[in-house]
């Protein structure tokens, strides 16, 4: 065999390795969620929808945990990333970073009328307007039932947060925020009510010190994402995968009774222009 063949042969046998490695790459989804809970919460709540998810896709499904919510939405847009259970403020950040790139799939049905609730161990805070000149703290800046969503309602009010309050702190999670309020650290606290509902099944609340004293109306919150140049065939399996999964199956209950929700609906960006339009008003997209 001549030396040039030899050459052309080794090229084309270089070339279909690295095919394949990259083949094998594509059989595996990543796949991350804004660190709205603690780092185990997060894995446990995952681990049985990424084996189903695994069945269902004939893929590795992989979670790959980050440091904050800003880390999340990078992770997206650079490709580090396949899928992302975002808020719904993320998500905005998230199509504006990327230039309209990216696609919701699919949300929890309760996802279309969210709400949040403020906690107190202060007897003297009954309603918004009794938090001026106290303490108070949010949960991740870019939290939408943790942040934008509590601080639209407090403007609502005619209660700026950065003047009218005593001062304002981020726990960086929604439980971390009730720790911050039933330890004493901060007079009041907002977070997801779907959070503050387990933590308050789950005993790890002492309801005789900690209360809700305000309910915020419905809005969009979470949703699954992925980018916009995921194969469609890819997306749809996906998309099948969630709204396939049925409560009135033991095994499919286990793993809807981990994500808090009765089932998943398909979902679109338009949902999501309230949230866009809050953030706005809010001065948060600019930040």
């Amino acid at each position: 065999m001549k030396l040039a063949q030899v050459f052309q042969r080794g090229v084309v046998l270089f070339c279909l390795s690295i095919l394949a490695v990259c083949a094998n790459a594509q059989q595996v989804l990543r796949v991350s969620a804004i660190p709205d809970e603690a780092p185990t919460e997060l894995q446990r709540k995952f681990k049985p929808l990424g084996e189903y998810l695994e069945k269902q896709l004939g893929m590795k499904v992989e979670f790959i945990p980050v440091t904050d919510y800003a880390a999340s939405v990078e992770g997206l847009v650079n490709h580090k990333l396949d899928m992302v259970w975002f808020g719904g403020f993320t998500f905005i950040q998230a199509k504006i970073r990327s230039k309209n790139q990216v696609i919701p799939l699919v949300q929890r049905e309760e996802d279309a009328q969210f709400k949040s609730v403020f906690i107190t161990t202060n007897p003297l805070i009954n309603k918004l307007e009794d938090l001026k000149g106290k303490t108070l703290s949010f949960g991740s800046e870019s939290s939408t039932s943790g942040h934008l969503m509590p601080r639209t309602f407090l403007l609502a009010a005619k209660i700026d947060p950065d003047v009218d309050l005593k001062r304002i702190a981020f726990s960086g999670a929604h439980d971390a925020t009730v720790a911050a309020v039933a330890g004493g650290k901060v007079d009041a606290g907002a977070l997801n009510k779907s959070v503050w509902e387990k933590l308050l099944a789950q005993n790890k609340v002492d309801t005789k010190q900690v209360r809700v004293f305000y309910t915020t109306p419905g809005f969009f919150d979470y949703n699954w994402t992925v980018r916009s140049d995921m194969p469609a065939e890819l997306r749809k399996k996906i998309s099948d995968a969630f709204l396939n999964l049925d409560a009135s199956r033991p095994q499919d209950k286990d793993i809807l009774d981990l994500q808090k929700a009765q089932r998943f609906i398909p979902t679109n960006a338009d949902n999501y222009k309230g949230i866009e339009a809050a953030a706005q008003h809010a001065g948060l997209l600019s930040k």
